[in-house]
């Protein structure tokens, strides 16, 4: 880039942005460039708006900007052209605005608003800086990418360059890179730090104590990269400090809590960093102090700021201003003692101890009474600054010079003392520790009780060490008072666990000193006893307390002299002593099971207390250093407690199961340690006992192999592993009922190991294996007796609970039938008053219940006691536990598919059945009534089953008919009116009723449901009484019962068809049309309604009756509705029903047939009836639903002539006179929108039988007859009749012309049947013309003449319509059938519809043509027909008809001539016989002239041997001068004649002679007003194709306007204006021709232009000149104006920038320079003279220089030559323009093509020529 374009890209502003004015590409947030570009401006500020409310809604604060950015305003407001100080304005506004949204910037309303922002202000380019420092903090989203694309910033010196790399490749700002700019460029860092100053401001009226919750995410984004920079960069240098230092003050003053704390991290990092001066130090260290004053609540960060600043700092910089600042700090102290807790504070302390200690000797003694006595307490008793203070005091006592100085230092160290070793004590005047060690007996017992009063008080300040120290020297003082007075201390200070045993140790020693004793055997004693109780242990641990003091009791002189303990010096019977005083008291525990759940609070205790022995001997057995001696011990617990082994392994048993009981009544955890270690040991145990022990604890009783069976469950493979070990010492017990299951259990050992779940599934298969075998007793014997133990009450429940989850796949009767009495033992307990369960227990009856499955369901059956259990356990709703489901729901999830399938008895299942129903009815748990659901929708039922339950209790048959029920009704009925009481077995419960309806809804897996219809119709019937209705509103009962039905219908017939399941007497319609009579519920209809569209088609003759009710009904109510519900309910019912009658009437007689139409016209008549009162959308699909149903070939046709009875008897009538139009305007199309729902054939059909049925209807009202359905005549006057005829004729015109109805027979597939069907049509709509037309003649003297001439005329119309749609083959052949009809009108109509198609058809099959012409002879007998040769009022109809004749003739020979000349001879000849027939009619006669024209110009020499008869009768005919003048068409038809004959046989006559004086005759003497039209038209018809024949023309024309008076011209000028540029545009529309030629034609328009410009003065020429100047503009930019234009002189409001016509290139490289350098260069440029305003040529030469930009380079230099051509011609006042040109220049200097560049050369040295002044100083 050049230096010159690097100064202008300097000088440009955002406003001279190209862009900016293009709409191509828009800049955009939310939406792609090219998608924003298509959308306007307010639909930008609606957005804008939006997210302006919704922020509002967030925050109100920004309502400010309601009535600025986002103000009505704004939408007109473009800030190019506005002020500086308006701009200033603007861009302040939109900086407070983007700060301020700044934290809601993710937000969807934020880029609302900013897309508004840049739509409209452009702050991609006004506010770069405001808009990324609103985005900056989001720097790692795709957002802020988004906006960064916006940005223009390719340029490297540009400030945001460096984010220049992320535009491309939309890829997210890396915090690294991020950070590294911020080091390395200080201006973004200052950058940074200014956007919080910005944005405090901006929210400064927002703070709330100290809190800001908008500008958190500002300053989390400000600390975490001013901090990440800092720790970044390599060497933190003064320029970073230096642009920090402002920022960091105005933190540290700064009255926001979170800008203060990131201001305290920044700080920090400096102060890691760097070394910084003293003086800096100095000054932050005040100002964190000032801070943390004036903001105590972040004491705690602001402290441990300063000890990082003094840790990382220079020591002793800090002055002592900072000391004062910081003693004011309201929670110094506190703070910093919570701070030392976990850092080193003693950076600080080493500042603030020696000022302290300072202040402290120079201040009044108010500072010692407050400061130091909290240093006292908090750090110097807890030797925080132990070490601090010894160096602050050492330091200080080398200044200490005076007494008063001493005296105070001496009060000093006492106070901070005070609290220590080292405080004074009052009565001995020295320090504790010196007290405690003096001389003097008396000293050291008052410190020992001093130390003893201060340690009980709440703040001690002694650390562990010394009050150890100190308790025990002076528990060995040898003054015995002291060493009492050390004991009453330890005793006081019991609760300090680590002086316990030392000082117990040291008590011992003392009480064991044989001088304490001695000669007081009493003491002695009493000794004795009193230290004996600490040989008994409660921890087991190797190290723990007890054990070293029961060592060092056991070591003691007193006892080993002691009878009792004797020998025990060792301490390894210690143990045992007491537990065997205490344990030998307990009673015995006689139960074949230990169950904890059983036993009473004592014997708990005891079983407690043997397994925390067996577990601490076990234990201590197993390791330690006193293994041996516990191995030692368990001989002796085993002897006394569990001395015979059914004991001892009843024992064992309850450690082996005791971890899974949730109850834990022994409070006694059995980890799984201990349950292998008991494994193993009954293991070792079971190897030494005898086969009859074995025998014994092998049998059905024992709990061993259960236990054993629990332990194989474990989810601890060791603990599994030790089972198995048990088991092999058990296998060889072959007495024992587990022997078969032991050994199959060892086979699977490895599996049982490695699989906790494998039990289950080998007890499953030795089940199933064992059911196989014909021996299967012995097997299963070993399952029973396990099962047996379940059974059993004595066996604990959890045991009970692991062996059923073992036994989870074993399923079967015996099983069930095993463990019945243990469901009945715990359903016992579930009763409603006392449900008191263990945990335990409850899962344990969950998985009996579970047992009641598939398998074992035949047993409910065999035993009533089984189904008695099950129906309990169905009622028992208790729920011992919130995490269980209740009992009665696990119940219910057993009766599945297969279990009730399994039952077989319907008896059974019927009982079943009937408790769910009543559990449903009685229950109000939502659970249960969701399972019941669940469980009935699951189960595949027997409808006879759910049917008995819906019947009375004396009903339980449900197999009688109608008429038995009716019968039964009636005796009933009887019998209540008799007793005047319905018996009470009779009444039903409704609500139960309900309920099982409901169930039925969705249920599918019902067998024979067939059964449920009498039970059905019976509950019907008694909803219909009116004694059940009074008493409860049973409509939602009617509409589950309607509803069950039809699912009953459904069901059994799917496809709607006939069944021979159901019997039809069963059926009982009557009652479900009295239900849709009776009830006033839309929905009860719809249900009704829908079932009997169901029954019509099972049972079509027995809804066939009642059918007429069922749709009158529909009629009056349901088709009033509009909703989508009501909608389908019609459909269903008309598509139920009537295809259910349709179907029984197929096939049927006659009679039967019509009286389907009857009932069809009824329906469809009720539908019509009901329409006005339908919803208009509604109307359509409903009637299309009737059509479609009831067949549109059947019934369109009485459905279109109901509708139009309709409008003629209801619709017209109501509406006024000019509603009435519009009116059958909108029911027409409504029509023509039901006739287009159908097929073609079914509309041609329906149109057929419209008119077969019209013209059974009489001609009036009285006439006799028959009373019709559709159409009743004695119910309406003959006016209606005449208005019904007509307006359904009218609408079939209108429907055949109707684009659907065409549409649909174009794409008509079956063309062959389409034509019969019309050709069928034609025959019928000729049958009704002649009728019409009979009636047209019996009525002519009548007033109705008129209505029949009409209805004829629409007839006709329906012929037009309907000859369209036939094929061309067939309209020939119908148009000569009746061309040869007897009536006139009717022959004259076929030759209009012949002329029609002639005229419109373009393209004819040689076959056609040959068909066509044998028409001619047709043709020619009607035109030969004269009028003497008819009645008198027949010739004018007759002559219209020869009329029509020789017109068709005429379109005849014009479309066939050419081609077939011969065939036109005799018309020729016949037409001249008429031509030369003086008596004939004269519009005859002119169209015989006419047809002459036509005939000899395509005869040609054929037309030679009538020229003898024809130009004389012509001629004669021209002789006749009043007729000529009389008739216009005769006149205008002989001279046609005479032109085209002359046109045709040029050779014939000798015009050329006379040709001067004809232009001369016919320029002097026609008028203009007929000339110039004339002239007009010659011409649009030989532009084209007779161009040789304009120069004539506008020879002619030019003498005419020679000719023509001055007001002549005047009143003609406008159409010759629009004359002339029409014919100056024929270059434009014939520019592929012959250019010589289109020359020579324009010259001769130029000519006769000229020639009425001379003749125009200046006020009438100045509308001309308009008028041409901008053709010529528009002609240029085109291309093609071929004349001079710098001769043209335009005004000067006219403007060329629409005229640079540079880019057509149209002719190639010569014709383009000409066109510029010779014509488009010269007229721009003296156009610019022309103008003479300055404002003008910056316009003009503002578009010239956009051409040099253009892409093609012949363009540019051509604008290169326009702009030098335009400077030469304005000489010095070119000058104004020299600024806006030089930078076009400048780029073009640097061209890519080269002589473009060096035309600027060129261009630049011709304009300093001209200008007289250099320019190249301003590249």
């Amino acid at each position: 880039m050049t230096s010159l374009a690097h100064q202008l890209k300097r000088l440009a502003l955002p406003q001279n942005d190209s862009n900016l004015l293009s709409r191509r590409v828009v800049a955009s947030v939310l939406f792609d460039p090219k998608d924003a570009a298509s959308m306007d401006r307010s639909t930008f500020y609606a957005l804008g708006c939006t997210g302006l409310e919704e922020l509002m809604g967030i925050d109100p604060a920004f309502s400010e900007f309601q009535e600025t950015l986002f103000s009505q305003a704004s939408l007109d407001l473009e800030r190019s052209v506005q002020s500086k100080e308006v701009n200033k304005k603007l861009d302040k506004s939109i900086s407070l605005f983007l700060t301020r949204l700044s934290p809601y910037f993710l937000l969807k309303p934020a880029l609302k608003c900013i897309e508004w922002l840049i739509h409209r202000f452009h702050i991609q380019l006004y506010n770069q800086d405001s808009l990324i420092a609103c985005v900056l903090p989001y720097h790692e989203t795709k957002v802020f990418v988004r906006v960064i694309q916006l940005l223009k910033i390719e340029d490297p010196t540009h400030k945001w360059h460096w984010l220049h790399g992320l535009q491309k490749p939309g890829v997210p700002l890396a915090r690294g890179t991020l950070l590294t700019h911020c080091y390395k460029d200080l201006g973004f860092m200052d950058f940074i730090c200014s956007m919080i100053t910005d944005s405090v401001k901006a929210y400064s009226g927002f703070v709330r104590d100290g809190n800001c919750p908008q500008l958190r995410v500002i300053f989390s984004f400000y600390a975490s990269t001013i901090v990440s920079a800092l720790d970044a960069v390599e060497k933190i240098t003064n320029s970073i400090i230096a642009k920090l230092l402002p920022f960091v003050q105005l933190g540290l003053k700064s009255n926001l809590l979170d800008y203060m704390a990131a201001t305290y991290m920044i700080v920090c990092q400096m102060a890691v960093k760097v070394v910084m001066e003293a003086q800096l130090v100095d000054s932050l260290t005040v100002q964190l102090c000032k801070s943390l004053r004036r903001m105590p609540r972040l004491s705690r960060e602001g402290l441990s700021c300063i000890v990082i600043l003094l840790q990382n700092q220079k020591e002793g910089i800090v002055g002592p201003k900072a000391f004062g600042y910081m003693c004011a700090i309201p929670t110094l102290v506190s703070t910093l003692q919570s701070i030392a807790t976990v850092h080193d504070i003693s950076p600080l302390l080493r500042y603030l101890l020696p000022h302290l200690i300072h202040f402290v000797m120079t201040q009044d003694g108010w500072f010692l009474s407050e400061l130091c006595i909290n240093l006292q307490w908090h750090l110097f008793s807890e030797d925080i600054c132990t070490s601090a203070l010894d160096v602050a005091l050492e330091n200080h006592v080398k200044k200490v010079s005076s007494d008063h100085e001493k005296t105070v230092l001496h009060q000093f160290i006492s106070l901070t003392m005070s609290c220590g070793k080292y405080q004074i004590l009052p009565d001995s005047d020295t320090s504790l520790m010196l007290s405690l060690n003096h001389p003097l007996p008396s000293v050291r017992n008052m410190a020992v009780d001093y130390l003893k009063e201060i340690l009980t008080s709440e703040h001690n300040g002694f650390d562990e060490a010394f009050l150890k120290d100190a308790l025990l020297e002076r528990i060995k003082d040898d003054m015995p008072e002291i060493v009492l007075s050390a004991l009453k201390a330890f005793l006081a200070l019991s609760g300090l666990a680590f002086l316990r045993c030392s000082v117990l140790k040291e008590a011992v020693r003392v009480l064991d000193d044989p001088c304490i004793f001695e000669g007081n055997p009493d003491l002695k004693a009493q000794i004795s006893w009193e230290i004996l109780p600490f040989l008994v242990l409660t921890n087991a641990a190797p190290k723990c307390v007890e054990l070293q003091m029961a060592s060092c009791v056991a070591e003691t002189t007193l006892l080993s002299q002691h009878p009792l303990t004797h020998g025990w010096a060792k301490g390894k019977h210690s143990c045992c002593f007491t537990v065997k005083s205490i344990l030998q008291q307990e009673e015995k525990i006689y139960e074949p099971w230990w169950n904890p759940e059983k036993m009473d609070a004592n014997t708990c205790c005891y079983v407690h207390l043997l397994c925390r022995l067996f577990d601490l001997v076990i234990s201590g057995a197993s390791q330690g250093p006193l293994a041996l001696c516990f191995k030692s011990l368990m001989q002796p617990l085993l002897q006394v407690h569990l001395n015979e082994p059914t004991t001892l392994f009843k024992f064992l048993s309850l450690l082996w199961g005791y971890n899974s009981n949730l109850g834990d009544q022994l409070d006694c955890r059995v980890s799984a340690i201990l349950q292998t270690q008991a494994l193993y040991v009954g293991k070792a145990l079971l190897c030494n006992q005898p086969i009859k022990t074995l025998n014994v604890l092998a049998s059905g009783s024992s709990p061993v192999v259960p236990s054993l069976l629990v332990c194989l469950c474990s989810g601890v493979c060791e603990v599994r592993r030790a089972a198995i070990a048990v088991l092999h010492s058990l296998s060889g017990v072959v007495s024992s009922p587990y022997y078969l299951l032991v050994e199959n259990l060892l086979k699977s050992s490895e599996e049982i190991i490695a699989d906790p779940s494998y039990l289950s599934q080998a007890l499953s298969k030795m089940y199933e294996e064992a059911l196989l075998l014909k021996d299967k007793k012995k097997k299963l014997a070993s399952i029973e007796q396990l099962l047996q133990c379940v059974q059993l009450p004595c066996c604990p429940s959890y045991t009970c609970k692991t062996l059923l989850r073992a036994l989870q796949d074993v399923h079967g009767e015996p099983i069930l039938a095993i463990l019945l009495p243990a469901v009945e033992r715990l359903l016992e307990q579930c009763a409603p008053d006392s449900c008191t369960f263990l945990p335990d227990e409850a899962h344990l009856l969950q998985l009996l219940l579970s047992k009641f499955n598939e398998a074992s369901a035949p047993l409910l059956v065999k035993d009533p006691r089984c189904l008695e259990v099950f129906i309990r356990a169905l009622g028992t709703s208790a729920k011992p536990y919130p995490s269980m489901p209740g009992f009665q729901i696990i119940a219910l999830e057993q009766i599945t598919k297969p279990f009730f399938t399994a039952l077989g008895d319907e008896k059974i299942q019927q009982k079943i059945i009937s408790v769910l129903f009543d559990l449903l009815v009685g229950n109000k748990n939502p659970a249960c009534a969701q399972a019941i659901n669940g469980v009935f929708k699951a189960i595949a039922v027997d409808a006879e089953l759910v049917a008995n339950e819906l019947m009375p209790v004396d009903k339980q048959k449900v197999t009688a008919t109608v008429q038995q029920t009716r019968r039964s009704k009636m005796q009933t009925r009887k019998t209540q009116e008799s007793s005047g009481a319905v018996p009470e077995e009779n009444v039903v419960s409704w609500p139960r009723v309900t309920l099982i309806l409901e169930l039925l809804q969705h249920k599918k897996k019902l067998r024979r449901a067939q059964c449920l219809v009498p039970a059905l119709f019976n509950l019907l019937s008694r909803c219909l009484e009116p004694a059940a209705a009074e008493q409860e509103n049973l409509e939602y009962t009617k509409q589950l019962i309607l509803s069950c039905l039809l699912n009953v219908c459904q069901k059994l017939s799917p496809d709607g068809g006939p069944i021979n399941v159901l019997e039809e007497d069963k059926f009982n319609v009557e009652l479900v049309v009295q239900c849709v009579r009776m009830s006033d519920m839309p929905q009860t209809h719809h249900h009704a309604l829908l079932l009997l569209g169901a029954l019509a088609g099972i049972f079509p003759e027995k809804v066939l009756h009642n059918i007429m009710p069922i749709f009158t009904f529909m009629g009056s109510n349901i088709m009033r509705l509009d909703d989508t519900y009501s909608f389908q309910v019609i459909n269903k019912t008309v598509q139920a029903v009537i295809p259910a009658l349709i179907k029984a009437n197929e096939g049927g007689s006659a009679q039967s047939e019509g009286h389907m139409e009857t009932v069809g016209s009824h329906i469809v008549h009720v539908f019509v009836d009901a329409l006005p009162h339908v919803p208009e959308h509604r109307r359509l699909p409903i009637l299309s639903q009737l059509m479609n149903t009831l067949g549109p070939s059947r019934f369109l046709w009485v459905l279109m002539l109901l509708l139009f009875k309709q409008h003629v008897t209801q619709t017209s009538v109501s509406a006024s006179g000019a509603e009435k139009e519009a009116v059958v305007e909108r029911d027409q199309d409504f029509w023509t929108s039901v006739c287009c729902e159908f097929e073609v054939k079914e509309q041609l059909t329906s149109i057929i039988r419209i008119l077969q049925y019209l013209m059974t209807l009489p001609q009036d009202k009285e006439e006799e007859t028959v009373s019709d359905v559709i159409f009743n005549m004695e119910a309406n006057s003959g006016k209606d009749l005449r208005h019904f005829k007509f307006l359904s004729v009218s609408f079939m015109a209108q429907l055949l012309a109707s684009d659907r109805f065409v549409g649909k027979v174009a794409d008509c597939e079956d063309l062959t049947e389409s034509t019969l069907q019309t050709l069928h049509l034609l025959e019928e709509v000729l049958r009704y013309i002649h009728a019409v037309a009979r009636c047209v003649e019996d009525n002519a003297d009548k007033p109705t003449a008129k209505f029949w001439r009409a209805l004829l005329s629409k007839s006709y119309d329906i012929l037009d319509k309907v000859n369209a749609l036939l094929p061309m083959d067939s309209f020939i052949m119908v148009m000569r059938g009746l061309m040869g009809n007897q009536l006139a009108s009717v022959r004259r109509k076929a030759m209009e519809l012949l002329n029609n198609k002639l005229q419109q058809r373009t393209q004819w099959v040689e076959e056609q043509i040959t068909v066509l012409l044998d028409l001619i002879g047709v043709l020619l007998n009607i035109v030969g027909r004269s009028h003497g040769q008819v009645m008198a009022q027949e010739e004018e109809e007759l002559a219209i008809n020869r009329q029509t004749a020789l017109y068709s003739l005429k379109l005849l020979c014009r479309n066939f001539g050419s081609g077939h000349q011969e065939p036109f001879v005799p018309v020729l000849k016949k037409a001249v016989e008429l031509v030369a027939d003086k008596d004939e009619e004269k519009n005859v006669m002119g169209s015989a002239l006419l047809c002459v024209a036509e005939v000899t110009s395509t005869l040609k020499a054929l037309a030679i041997p009538q020229l003898h008869s024809l130009m004389p009768a012509v001629l004669d005919t021209l002789k006749e001068r009043k007729d000529l003048l009389n008739n216009e068409i005769y006149l205008l038809s002989a001279v046609t004649a005479l032109q085209r004959v002359s046109e045709t046989l040029p050779l014939q006559f000798s015009f050329e002679s006379s040709h001067s004086s004809l232009v001369t005759t016919l320029a002097t003497k026609v008028p203009p007003r007929v000339l110039i039209p004339t002239i007009t038209k010659c011409h649009c018809t030989m532009v084209d194709v007779q161009q040789n024949r304009l120069g004539p023309l506008m020879i002619i024309l030019k003498e005419h306007i020679i000719h023509m008076e001055k007001d002549q011209l005047n009143n003609h000028q406008s159409e010759l204006t629009s004359f002339f540029l029409s014919a100056l545009d024929f270059r434009a529309q014939h520019c592929q021709g012959d250019l010589n030629k289109i020359g020579e034609i324009e010259g001769y328009v130029i000519d006769c232009l000229l020639v009425m410009v001379m003749k125009l003065s200046e006020v009438t020429f100045r509308p001309l000149f308009f008028k041409v100047s901008f053709y010529i503009v528009q002609t240029l930019w085109r291309g093609f104006f071929p004349i001079p234009l710098h001769l043209i002189f335009l005004n000067e409001k006219c403007t060329l920038c629409d005229m640079l016509s540079l880019e057509n290139m149209l002719g190639g490289d010569e014709i383009y320079k000409t066109h510029i350098t010779k014509h488009l260069v010269p007229c721009i440029a003296q156009f610019a003279v022309a103008l003479g305003d300055d404002s003008q040529w910056k316009v003009l030469n503002y578009q010239i220089l956009l051409k040099t930009r253009h892409s093609s380079p012949k363009v540019r230099f051509s604008a290169l030559v326009m702009l030098l051509e335009l400077a030469s011609k304005l000489r010095e006042n070119y000058m104004v323009l020299l600024p806006e040109t030089i930078p076009f220049l400048a780029e073009l200097m640097e061209d890519e093509c080269e002589e473009v560049e060096q035309q600027v050369q060129k261009v630049i040295h011709e304009m300093e020529t001209i200008l007289g002044e250099p320019l190249q100083s301003y590249f």
